[in-house]
């Protein structure tokens, strides 16, 4: 029996409407345009200003347009999954609280947190519940309001990070198109060099963490380098030879947009073309669970219905992997 591929029928993505450039970020902290550029790529960044606004907000605003984009009512979607490290609440989740406000009913919904590989581990998740025959309609988002957790007199981590996201619609493929293959990694011993200190049951919210800036990203930028770059080059090669691909075969790489130096060492490192490599981060910066989504969505236009795609990601925990699809339409 053929097994029934989930497909990408739609997507959509949001950022904010503030730019955090360069320029501004020099009246912050110890940095330049050129240094900034020179080692991460990032132009500008988009944050999220609005008071009281948090991550559902953004996502109600992508689903919103996604269920418009789609001819696809609220009532119609079976299973939300929301891909974040900046929930609007420890809990309830994410997920149900965007379900309230775009006004999905029939849906069950939950959280991701898989940093930077949220969406990726995803999409993979919700693909499975179309491959199993019992869901027909998934939506799987992926955003964060890393602002949030942002120390912004910390040179190291301020530069990097943005606000936004992006969401699509998973459907039963019509004609083999689809989601076909991943390959996902996990190491734990790499919270080490990339985590948030307090705010979960380890050291909860206190005076002393909060005074102590506990609740900001930390991040050891070299031990995340050099494992960014071979995890990723690792779990792509890996994907193409299960599924007897060469780079040449592919036609376009989406990789995470964590800082440019990683995106060119992942095509050095798989030989891939660079023209077939989608690099946004110039104008987004790293928007965590966000970045692959934004990557999708803007090259919509360029993309061609069976185009062989390939994503991958690196985050914190550590996690990572590698997914190929074919563009379904």
């Amino acid at each position: 029996m053929n097994r029934q591929l989930a497909a990408i029928t739609g997507i959509e993505a949001y950022v904010p409407e503030y730019r955090l450039t360069n320029t501004e970020l020099e009246k912050l902290v110890d940095t330049n345009d050129e240094w900034i550029v020179s080692r991460t790529g990032i132009k500008e960044r988009r944050i999220l200003k609005d008071p009281g606004k948090a991550v559902s907000d953004m996502a109600a605003i992508i689903v919103d347009k996604l269920l418009k984009k789609t001819n696809t009512s609220p009532d119609e979607i079976e299973l939300v999954i929301c891909c974040t490290v900046t929930g609007d609440m420890v809990f309830p989740d994410t997920a149900n609280i965007i379900c309230d406000k775009v006004g999905i009913k029939n849906a069950f919904a939950f959280d991701i947190n898989a940093a930077c590989s949220g969406f990726l581990f995803g999409l993979t998740t919700g693909s499975k519940f179309i491959e199993a025959g019992t869901h027909k309609k998934v939506i799987v988002i992926g955003a964060d309001k890393m602002s949030s957790i942002i120390d912004y007199t910390d040179r190291a981590t301020c530069i990097i990070f943005g606000d936004g996201g992006g969401a699509v619609l998973l459907e039963p493929s019509k004609d083999g198109h689809g989601i076909v293959d991943s390959v996902l990694c996990g190491d734990g011993s790499g919270r080490e060099y990339l985590h948030m200190k307090a705010g979960g049951s380890l050291r909860p919210a206190s005076a002393e963490t909060v005074a102590n800036k506990e609740h900001y990203v930390y991040q050891e930028g070299k031990a995340v380098f050099k494992s960014a770059i071979n995890g990723m080059v690792d779990t792509v090669q890996k994907v193409l030879k299960r599924n007897h691909l060469t780079t040449a075969d592919v036609d376009w790489l989406v990789p995470h947009q964590a800082n440019i130096r990683i995106i060119n060492g992942v095509a050095d490192g798989l030989d891939f073309d660079k023209s077939k490599v989608m690099i946004n981060i110039e104008k987004y910066g790293n928007t965590t669970a966000g970045t692959l989504p934004l990557c999708l969505h803007e090259w919509e236009p360029k993309l061609k219905k069976g185009d062989k795609i390939v994503l991958t990601t690196f985050g914190g925990g550590f996690t990572w992997g590698a997914t190929y699809l074919t563009w379904a339409y």
